[in-house]
């Protein structure tokens, strides 16, 4: 069974049908009215008005019921409600209720719902476990969840999913205001439409896509939203794949997903068909890689959009110098970003003589380059303010900052260097092709390799010895950061065999723990 990162929310299957903690298992009332599931929920349908104007409590207990009635759900879910404190019960009476209600789970669709504490407006996880989710009982739960205010998980088993509750979910989940948790599992489809929860813009954090029979094609589509040459997913930081028939192909494609992804942390592939080549090209994401014809026209393009940026800011800053005073005063006026006194009397150009400067002695001709650096994460804008100068241009690039200020009226600017350790936060919001440790060495330009992943679970595959040399590179190359955990059990090596002991050895050095 996976392990997990502790900040993600537990799924463990083996725990689906656990009364552990459970001290309410309830059926709710049948729902009045019937209604044909397969009927478009509109406002035509039994109940269609009625839904769209109730107010969820919060309770999912008794939102859930009241909201199937209307839409005339016969088939209500149980309820297993887990809350922090279930109350002590003898050994003998415990093992018989918890025997009882684990048949009955089993036997019957059911709603998990896990509180934080008593109140149960504190829903925290929510499971859906073998109720059909179909066309009405989406619309329930696309009504319920944006009502949870403190959801933080939510999980769906065998419940029938089909596309157009994918796309339903996509939907709701940013309604969700603090939903950073979702699993889908064992709910295979045929339009591997589960890609779409990987876009640049979801919320989520943590995706268990299990036991869905994705394959290679699933897996292409994986690979190309965790990033390509013009976008990157930045906020799912694990991802579950495990049990999904995904070969060399599509191992392959999320590798290269990952060459330009600086989010991902966790990664499991565990229990697929994926063989030597597969986790090859994995291993090479891991260490420098040359870059492809695409990613080098793309590193072309935004090169040459950072230096028309650069271009335009030199031109605004040469136009302001040229200015006259009072015509820099008017300038100053439309785009200053911090108040300060100004003196229409004071000449042009000339170093203010009484005013503390952003960081050492400033030439005092606005055109001229040879300054120095601020010291420090823009020092420079904040001293500006500090001293009550009025800053007409603030331009960051990847490479630097310029700022042009004006002071009573007498212009000076700075350059400072954003390539130096105290600003590795503007960096990393930079795109992966702009890394500054890029090389270009025999007509090819390589990328210094995926540091961000921590763990990869590849356990359970058919890897043989073959692919644990690239591994074991890749791993002796990477200097700072990189995998803290690499699962290799159940392939086709022994576990005695010397370079995987090579690679365990390596690891351990690593383990933040040991």
């Amino acid at each position: 069974m996976e392990n997990t990162p502790s900040c993600t929310v537990e799924t463990n299957t083996s725990e689906l049908c656990s009364p552990e903690g459970s001290d309410i298992l309830t059926r709710s009332a049948l729902s009045a009215q019937d209604g044909d599931e397969e009927e478009e929920d509109s406002g035509q349908s039994p109940g269609g008005h009625a839904i769209d104007v109730y107010q969820c409590t919060g309770n999912v207990e008794r939102d859930v019921p009241e909201l199937c009635a209307l839409l005339g759900i016969k088939d209500v879910p149980l309820f297993n409600i887990k809350r922090p404190s279930p109350p002590v019960l003898d050994e003998e009476s415990e093992l018989k209720r918890s025997q009882s209600y684990a048949a009955n789970l089993w036997l019957v669709p059911f709603l998990e719902v896990e509180q934080e504490t008593e109140d149960p407006l504190s829903t925290k996880n929510l499971k859906v476990s073998g109720w059909k989710v179909d066309k009405k009982s989406i619309r329930v739960l696309q009504k319920v969840l944006p009502s949870l205010s403190k959801l933080q998980g939510l999980k769906f088993w065998q419940a029938g999913i089909k596309n157009q509750t994918v796309m339903t979910l996509i939907n709701t989940v940013p309604l969700c205001s603090n939903l950073r948790t979702l699993a889908i599992e064992s709910n295979p489809l045929a339009d591997h439409v589960y890609y779409k929860m990987i876009s640049a813009d979801t919320p989520l954090t943590h995706l268990s896509l299990r036991c869905n029979q994705i394959g290679d094609e699933g897996a292409r589509l994986i690979g190309l939203a965790l990033s390509n040459t013009t976008s990157a997913n930045k906020n799912l930081l694990s991802l579950n794949l495990a049990f999904n028939s995904i070969g060399d192909a599509g191992a392959a494609h999320i590798a290269k997903g990952l060459r330009l992804n600086r989010t991902l942390v966790f990664l499991s592939l565990l229990n697929n068909q994926i063989g030597d080549y597969g986790a090859t090209r994995l291993a090479e994401t891991l260490a420098e890689f040359a870059l492809t014809h695409d990613e080098v026209l793309e590193r072309r393009k935004l090169l040459l959009e950072k230096s028309q940026a650069l271009a335009a800011a030199m031109s605004s800053l040469r136009q302001d110098s040229d200015q006259s005073p009072e015509e820099q005063h008017l300038g100053a006026s439309s785009t200053s970003l911090c108040g300060g006194k100004q003196d229409g009397k004071a000449r042009k150009k000339e170093a203010p003589k009484k005013t503390k400067k952003p960081a050492g002695k400033e030439n005092t001709k606005a055109g001229k380059k040879d300054v120095k650096a601020s010291q420090g994460k823009d020092k420079g804008a904040q001293e500006a303010q500090e001293a009550g100068l009025v800053i007409v241009l603030y331009f960051m690039t990847f490479d630097f900052t310029l700022i042009l200020i004006h002071a009573e009226q007498k212009t000076y600017f700075f350059l400072q260097d954003n390539q130096n350790p105290q600003n590795e936060a503007e960096m990393e919001k930079a795109h992966p092709l702009l890394d500054p440790l890029v090389q270009c060495r025999d007509g090819e330009v390589f990328l210094p390799g995926n540091t961000t992943l921590a763990s990869l679970n590849l356990a359970g595959n058919k890897l043989t010895t073959n692919s644990l040399d690239p591994f074991l590179k890749s791993l002796e190359m990477q200097s700072e950061g990189g995998l803290l955990r690499l699962c290799l059990e159940r392939n086709r090596f022994t576990t005695d065999c010397g370079i995987y002991l090579l690679i365990k050895e390596l690891l351990g050095l690593r383990d933040p723990l040991s």
